[in-house]
């Protein structure tokens, strides 16, 4: 008996650790989903080249993803960055009075929404991540953002829910599971920060030339 429940228990954890590999590589091998990526990650250093920032926000583990890629881009990704090349990113998950005040005066919707309308500015980068594409309070921080002229960029999966038409790039993970979103999401920042690092390197390299 005892054999047997170790057994099922490893099987169960291949069983995920597969699971987890087939949609991180089916998003590598779909052009749509690089192409994404790319065009997300020339966008955000477009921004932060040109002096903008980055904004992010998400709910529960789309909340914690958002204060990792602000500390990947205002730290560092890997390798060594000067400190001339501490990239601006806020995720606005992190403030709890804030988000505490917002949410009793003004609703839940709006603690991300108001934030934008405070911070926000043109050339911005926004940076939604929703598994389902319909959260309540990302939807509401793309809208705030469209009189700014901010970019709105979703990572998402599934049909993409309300956000994917909200939003100017998108990247959509290849699976409807929420677990597996989060982590091809994962897999999915890390390439972009090294793409914006590199390019940010590039321009300049060109600026010193």
């Amino acid at each position: 008996m005892r054999a047997t429940a170790v057994d099922d228990g490893r099987r169960s954890l291949r069983a995920h650790l597969e699971a987890s590999a087939a949609a991180k590589a089916e998003a590598a091998r779909s052009e749509g989903c690089i192409a994404s990526l790319q065009a997300i990650a020339e966008a955000v250093a477009r921004a932060l080249a040109g002096g903008k920032k980055v904004l992010l926000c998400g709910n529960g583990g789309s909340a914690a993803d958002a204060q990792h890629v602000a500390t990947e881009l205002v730290v560092r990704l890997s390798g060594e960055r000067p400190a001339r090349r501490a990239l601006p990113a806020i995720a606005l998950t992190t403030d709890t009075s804030l988000l505490t005040a917002c949410a009793n005066d003004l609703g839940f919707p709006e603690v991300f929404a108001r934030q934008v309308q405070a911070l926000g500015r043109p050339g911005d980068v926004l940076i939604g991540i929703s598994t389902s594409g319909n959260s309540a309070n990302v939807v509401r921080a793309f809208e705030a953002a469209g009189p700014f002229a901010i970019v709105k960029v979703l990572f998402t999966g599934g049909t993409g829910g309300r956000l994917l038409g909200l939003s100017d790039l998108a990247f959509v993970a290849p699976t409807a599971d929420t677990q597996h979103i989060q982590e091809v999401h994962l897999a999915a920042y890390h390439a972009v920060c090294a793409l914006v690092e590199d390019r940010l390197r590039e321009l300049e390299a060109k600026k010193v030339s």
